[in-house]
């Protein structure tokens, strides 16, 4: 079976415990149609939700400081950058320039005390591999 046809494994994001409710996100690289990209998780109202760091209206990053995405209440990401708002609990923009748009949703699952996330078609893990060393002329 081709390697895209294989189910992704899922990749350890962070221990449980380290997502309070309504706290800081946990940021972490990824790579997006093969490109470098952020992405966090957090959790809301008992669930740990992840999305893409990359604001519907403009794509940018929306953390005011790194893991800080949610406004003064908590209630709503908010995009530091162009005050677009967010349902925490799925993504869709509910207030601000974000239109009827939605954040990326990257699927995550807590289990035994730690929290993993799924890569998808577009949205990989970063290799940490070193390149395969080329053969250097004698």
């Amino acid at each position: 079976m081709p390697e895209s046809l294989l189910p992704a494994q899922p990749e350890l994001l962070c221990e449980a415990a380290a997502l309070e409710e309504r706290g800081r996100a946990q940021v972490f690289d990824v790579l997006l149609y093969g490109a470098p990209a952020r992405a966090f998780a957090l959790r809301f109202e008992g669930r740990v939700v992840a999305y893409l760091n990359r604001c519907v209206h403009v794509p940018t990053e929306m953390d005011w400081q790194e893991g800080q995405f949610l406004d003064m209440d908590r209630r709503w990401i908010l995009c530091s950058i162009h005050g677009a708002a967010y349902e925490p609990a799925d993504g869709r923009c509910v207030g601000g320039p974000c239109g009827k748009g939605r954040l990326t949703p990257i699927r995550v699952e807590e289990r035994g005390g730690k929290v993993y996330w799924y890569p998808s078609r577009d949205i990989r893990p970063v290799s940490f591999d070193a390149p395969p060393s080329e053969s250097l002329p004698a």
